[in-house]
């Protein structure tokens, strides 16, 4: 349990209160039970760490004032709208057999061990807080949810989570979702083009067939030339043997 000491302060107007901040301090109340409320002031920088806390607004804090120890909740902190600095805190004195309503975070373990989550499944969390009706005296830190053996299309219910006695959720008319764990979602890719080295051997292929067709026809034109010159030449011979 986290604790804060804390002073009674008598201040009363505007400029006593901004005189207060001033000096590293936050001014607050504590109300609730039977006891008159407590006017009291914060060292800042101690109470911002805790507002921090991803519980904070559902953890029970000790304050002690001037040795005495007082069990609250904090209920409302104003914050400054320039600076985003807490300026006052309101917290309700915890009372003994009392029951209050409070938002407990759920937490999730064994990611690992989802069957669907290593098959590329979604944790789809429906809801990060549920509200809860607890005891004063028990009031669960966190929410537990188990992964474990989960396959796609399980849903986590309210229902399969094990509460602490007395403790109930504030919703009752409904068994409601915590968080599902969904299929992946499936992207149809495009098509992927011819690859270039593929071209490039059509290319080298196309540039071999046309060389080799060229090489072809050239060979044929030069036989055919020879074979005219040597008829040529046969009818010079006899032509001359002719005339004598």
């Amino acid at each position: 349990m986290n604790s804060l000491d804390a002073t009674i302060r008598s201040t009363k107007t505007k400029g006593q209160l901004s005189e207060l901040r001033k000096k590293g301090f936050v001014p607050a109340i504590i109300y609730g039970g039977k006891e008159d409320n407590q006017i009291i002031s914060l060292s800042k920088k101690h109470l911002t760490n805790l507002i921090n806390q991803e519980n904070f607004a559902s953890a029970v804090i000790k304050i002690i004032i001037e040795g005495k120890e007082i069990n609250v909740l904090p209920r409302e902190v104003s914050f400054d709208t320039i600076s985003d600095e807490p300026i006052h805190v309101d917290f309700l004195r915890i009372v003994s057999g009392s029951k209050i309503n409070l938002e407990i975070p759920v937490k999730f373990i064994n990611n690992d061990k989802s069957p669907g989550l290593k098959r590329g499944g979604v944790l789809n969390i429906v809801r990060r807080k549920v509200e809860l009706k607890c005891p004063a005296e028990k009031i669960p830190e966190e929410l537990i949810v188990d992964l474990d053996n989960l396959d796609i299309g399980a849903s986590i219910k309210i229902s399969s989570i094990k509460l602490p006695d007395n403790v109930a959720p504030t919703i009752t008319d409904r068994d409601f979702v915590i968080a599902t764990v969904a299929a992946p979602t499936v992207v149809k890719e495009p098509e992927k083009p011819v690859e270039t080295t593929e071209e490039g051997a059509e290319t080298s292929e196309a540039s071999s067939d046309a060389s080799t067709d060229g090489s072809d026809d050239k060979s044929s034109t030069e036989s055919d030339k020879n074979k005219d010159g040597d008829k040529d030449k046969k009818e010079d011979q006899k032509s001359a043997s002719d005339k004598k």
